[in-house]
């Protein structure tokens, strides 16, 4: 396969098709991680859309999601508590607009929050665009376009939904709601004129293939903001015995994503810590956003460290709203 050649299609109008998907990942690593950051250049530039997440609710999830330590049926040991008050929220939101950072994600456990909880939600979500301009974004679960409407509403621009793998794959890591859920879910926040960020999470035993139909999907989708999630082996989690992805395999999986997707925020999210570099060589192969400060149930990495790093890559850090055009 000429790369090249490819990239320039891309550049283009191109989109490839899972036959080529799959060809570039037989390709030199180096070659196609510098083809991929050329896509990004042309179609992004140095822009980098960087956000936090907040544990808004957490533990005894309904859910039996493998990799995830807050489900209810494994044995991983997370704090919980219900939902937080508007004064916790908007103390993490300064936090966050302070140290520059775009978005600002409210995460919750469970399948969905009930009618009680959105309300309750959505009076504290209007206190903190009072006294904030930081982006809210949210992820509450499988929610209906009536819910998705409150939030929209109350002042949340983005909600995330990640489609986890493709739909062959699904029922390996959860089966208390299944792949079409999610789609309907998503479809529902869009009709709502919501933005959703929506990816996956590799590691889970998962192919090349699946990877690279989830990207389809996506793309299907017309999904612009899409988390990388590289999964890490929590103790008391059904795939805790798991073994943890190579650097060089996500920096392939980013930069198919790149070529796949040309005009996407793709963003590097939870499992980054456990990369040697932290992300950097992913962020030269064409990922050009990030989660920053800690994930959901482990530790992150430092907002302080990552605006370094990203500085010193080139990249222009977003301050206001921007969308992949």
């Amino acid at each position: 396969m000429n790369v090249r050649e490819l990239k320039e299609k891309v550049i283009e109008g191109y989109l490839i098709t899972k036959e080529e998907a799959l060809e570039l990942t037989q390709a030199p690593l180096e070659e196609v991680s510098k083809y991929a950051n050329e896509i990004r250049m042309y179609f992004c530039g140095n822009n980098f859309d960087i956000c936090t997440i907040v544990n808004g609710k957490s533990g005894r999830c309904s859910e039996d999601c493998k990799y995830c330590a807050q489900s209810a049926s494994c044995k991983a040991e997370v704090k919980e508590h219900p939902l937080l008050d508007e004064e916790s929220l908007f103390r993490q939101a300064k936090y966050n607009a302070d140290k520059g950072v775009l978005r600002y994600s409210i995460v919750t456990s469970g399948k969905k929050l009930s009618d009680k909880e959105i309300d309750l939600l959505c009076e504290s979500i209007r206190g903190i665009k009072k006294k904030t301009s930081i982006s809210i974004c949210a992820s509450l679960g499988l929610l209906e376009k009536d819910a998705y409407k409150k939030l929209k509403d109350a002042g949340v621009s983005r909600i995330h939904n990640n489609l986890e793998t493709s739909k062959d794959y699904f029922h390996k890591i959860c089966t208390t709601h299944t792949y079409e859920e999610k789609i309907k879910s998503i479809k529902a926040a869009l009709e709502a004129g919501l933005d959703v960020c929506s990816g996956g999470i590799m590691g889970v035993g998962e192919s090349m293939e699946d990877r690279i139909d989830l990207a389809l999907a996506l793309r299907e989708l017309g999904i612009k903001s899409v988390p990388v999630n590289m999964l890490n082996p929590i103790e008391g989690t059904p795939f805790e015995k798991m073994d943890k992805l190579a650097p060089e395999e996500m920096q392939m999986i980013v930069s198919v994503f790149r070529f796949l997707l040309p005009d996407s925020f793709i963003r590097l999210a939870g499992g980054r810590g456990l990369i040697g570099d932290k992300g950097r060589k992913c962020f030269q192969s064409g990922s050009n956003a990030a989660i920053t400060g800690d994930m959901l149930t482990t530790a992150g990495i430092s907002i302080e460290s990552d605006l370094a790093t990203l500085k010193d890559i080139g990249y222009h850090i977003s301050k206001t709203v921007t969308f992949a055009s």
